[in-house]
Formats: C-alpha cells, structure tokens, sequence
C-alpha cells in the first residue's frame, strides 16, 4: 500500500493542481477609505457556460482521523473548487494532475498552515474535503447547475494519508 506524507502547502508546489488562497503582502490594496487592506485575484474561478459560480459554506459533521485510508479520489471536469478555512483550521489534501485516470504514483499530499485555502483547477484529481473537527467550517466557491460536475474514481489499491 502506498503511503502519503502530506507536507507543508506552498504555491509553488501545489501549482500543478491549482493556487493557494492566502493574503499575501505584495497583493495589498487600500479599500474602504484605507480603513481595510484587500488582497486581489487570489486564484481564477473556472466555469463553463453551462454553469455559474457558486459561494456555499460546508460543516464538518463526521471528523476525519490521521492516518486515513481511502481508495477514491474525484474530479470536477467542468470548472474550479476552492476551500477556505473559515475557523483558522488545518487542513489536508490530496492531488493528482489532471487526465484520463489516476496514476497513484502521482498523488501528493499537502497540509495547510489554516490560513491558507486551495482551489483546484478544472479537472484536477483530488480526494474528497475531509475535516479534523466537527464544525470545522469551510467558504466553497465552485460551479453549480448544468451539467454534473463530479467524476469519482476508484483507485485499484487502497491509499494512506499518513499523520501529520
């Protein structure tokens, strides 16, 4: 069985499978007569025609446990997904790069600081969002309505998220 061991997120690593949403220092600007700073175009929300960008907020109900064995991963052919921490929470995830089917040996893990938030570019394998705490509350920004979003894929061997 493989086994992952996530590492630190960083943009440059996670670059193949998207950006990592964080406020950083070089993306500042004034708003609301100086009393905020803004940090702009942090990732690009990817849509097709047959469906709009959608905001929802997701609750951890069932706490996930490190390590964690899964055997699914899932992809969204038709436009981005992003997750932020919404209570200072890490958080983990696991990748692929975008194609036909899912090599295990290209799976990687990451594990964010819990300032920081991902968004996976259109078609990136991915497993599912799991959460450390119940009520661990994420921001999603993805694509709704049209035609179906998700594909899943199940893995011929059974993968483990080592403990971070």
């Amino acid at each position: 069985m493989i086994t992952l061991q996530p590492m630190p997120l960083t943009r440059e690593r996670f670059a193949p499978y998207g950006d990592v949403i964080e406020a950083l220092p070089e993306r500042t600007a004034p708003m609301n007569t100086a009393r905020f700073e803004r940090f702009d175009d942090l990732c690009r929300v990817e849509t097709d025609a047959d469906g709009h960008v959608s905001i929802s907020i997701a609750r951890c109900r069932i706490v996930t446990t490190l390590p964690y064995r899964f055997d699914t991963v899932e992809r969204h052919p038709h436009g981005s997904q992003a997750f932020v921490p919404l209570d200072g929470s890490r958080f983990v995830v696991v990748v692929a790069p975008p194609s036909a089917v899912v090599d295990v040996a290209e799976l990687a893990a990451f594990v964010t600081n819990g300032r920081q938030g991902v968004n996976y570019h259109r078609g990136t394998w991915h497993l599912p969002l799991i959460g450390f705490a119940t009520g661990q509350n994420f921001l999603v920004i993805d694509r709704a309505g049209g035609t179906p979003n998700c594909d899943e894929h199940s893995l011929d061997e059974p993968v483990l998220l080592a403990a971070i």
